[in-house]
């Protein structure tokens, strides 16, 4: 009875210091579970790994080849050689694309959080509305207007053919204003913008030397998942980019995978090199992108 109290003691004084209890009763089994769910979910992709580096007659075996093969190199030149499908320029595409639009993101969607958190205007509850009105708005409904418009605008023909239109639609999104105001609301005091302003600091200056710091993390997750959006959409650059020469990396792609036989070593080797860009921004920004996810929950 004394040994169970003094262990119940322990592991309360451990979790009041921040620390988690040593030898804590399940937690191997979680281990093992976490383990089995990352393997889960890491297996296609090593599957796309294990194809792209093998030939047709090694992915025609059976059982089938679970091993690497030595036949990248000649699947990523065949890939990047291939005279109707331009990989390489559809990778300067999508990183253009995804860059300018995951940077106007965080900077627009941070701008209107900021204004619609803490700044007094009259409408700015019903504006707000509107703006969640619209994440309930499938984007596919809107494909026909848009490609309208797109072809409106200023130039021969219009933007559609051109990576204007697929950059342009994206500058702003409604989620990221939507979060970057819930997570300012909590992150940015009343008290702080106030004492900005009795220094004689203006709006914008109270935007970029005290709100932009305090919301880096949730800035690094807003980019993250902008930039992987960006990355892999597929609609909307097939409908306005899909007979150009020089579409985005998906569109190259789906035009690989296209065609009475295919090769799907060839598929998956252009899939692996376009999955590279994300696994780098992944790396890059990781730790803020915990950081801003753990900050949420515990304000939440």
């Amino acid at each position: 009875m004394t040994a169970t109290v003094s262990g119940r003691r322990d592991r309360r004084r451990a979790a009041l210091m921040g620390r988690a209890p040593q030898n804590t009763p399940g937690s191997g089994w979680s281990y093992l579970f976490l383990a089995v769910v990352i393997a889960f979910s890491a297996f296609p992709l090593y599957w796309m790994f294990v194809i792209a580096t093998n030939t047709d007659e090694a992915l025609a075996k059976i059982p089938p080849q679970v091993l690497p093969g030595g036949q990248l190199l000649t699947n990523l030149r065949e890939v990047f050689s291939m005279q109707d499908v331009f990989f390489m320029q559809s990778l300067v595409n999508s990183v253009i694309v995804s860059s300018v639009v995951t940077a106007s993101v965080l900077f627009f969607c941070s701008l209107a959080g900021f204004a619609f958190a803490k700044l007094r205007f009259k409408g700015r509850h019903a504006l707000m509305v509107m703006v969640i009105l619209t994440m309930t708005v499938p984007n596919q409904l809107g494909v026909v207007a848009l490609y309208i418009l797109m072809g409106k605008m200023p130039g021969e023909g219009g933007w559609n053919g051109t990576l204007l239109a697929v950059i342009v639609p994206g500058l702003v999104s409604a989620f990221g204003v939507f979060y970057m105001r819930q997570f300012i609301l909590e992150a940015v005091p009343d008290e702080l913008i106030e004492a900005a302003r009795v220094d004689g600091a203006t709006t914008m200056r109270i935007f970029w030397s005290v709100v932009v710091p305090a919301v880096r993390p949730a800035m690094a997750v807003l980019g993250l998942l902008t930039f992987v959006a960006t990355w892999n959409e597929f609609q909307w650059p097939l409908i306005t980019l899909g007979g150009t020469d020089y579409p985005t990396s998906m569109v190259a792609l789906s035009d690989l995978a296209s065609g009475n036989y295919v090769l799907y070593r060839r598929v998956l080797a252009g899939a692996l090199i376009a999955t590279l860009p994300l696994l780098v921004m992944l790396f890059i920004g990781g730790r803020q992108i915990v950081r801003g996810i753990m900050e949420g929950a515990v304000k939440s």
